[in-house]
């Protein structure tokens, strides 16, 4: 079972919660033990899971990783002019794999999914859930 998703992002880095779009997926496969891996489709955008009841964990991530890829680097060779983004995508991957169990995903309390935007903003950008019951 698998699905591609769609989403566009509004700023140049942000984090978008897919968490619930995952559950829904999960619920209308009926699936209840295995599990998902979550793939962006970019090399500009990742996945990743962290806290999801602050909104300031999210900007301090991006703010902090901004710190550590500057944007305007001298020495950035790559003619697109948007090396930061891919060694951010690098840094947090482009996938994560998930526990499904009695038809949940298992996260803890705070956690949620997250789509990492990088280099937006973007239209129509692709992520795909495949899940593997077991």
């Amino acid at each position: 079972m698998q699905k591609t998703f769609h989403i566009d992002t509004n700023n140049h880095s942000q984090m978008i919660d897919i968490t619930r779009n995952i559950e829904k997926f999960i619920q209308e496969q009926g699936m209840k033990d295995g599990i998902a891996v979550v793939s962006s489709l970019h090399t500009t955008a990742g996945i990743t899971v962290n806290e999801n009841a602050d909104p300031d964990v999210k900007t301090d991530m991006l703010m902090r990783l901004d710190e550590v890829y500057p944007w305007d680097h001298p020495k950035d060779r790559h003619m697109e002019g948007n090396t930061a983004s891919h060694l951010k995508v690098s840094t947090v991957g482009h996938a994560q794999t998930l526990i499904v169990s009695g038809g949940d995903l298992v996260l803890g309390t705070w956690q949620g999914v997250y789509f990492c935007e990088f280099d937006g903003p973007r239209s129509n950008r692709k992520y795909v859930v495949k899940l593997m019951e077991g």
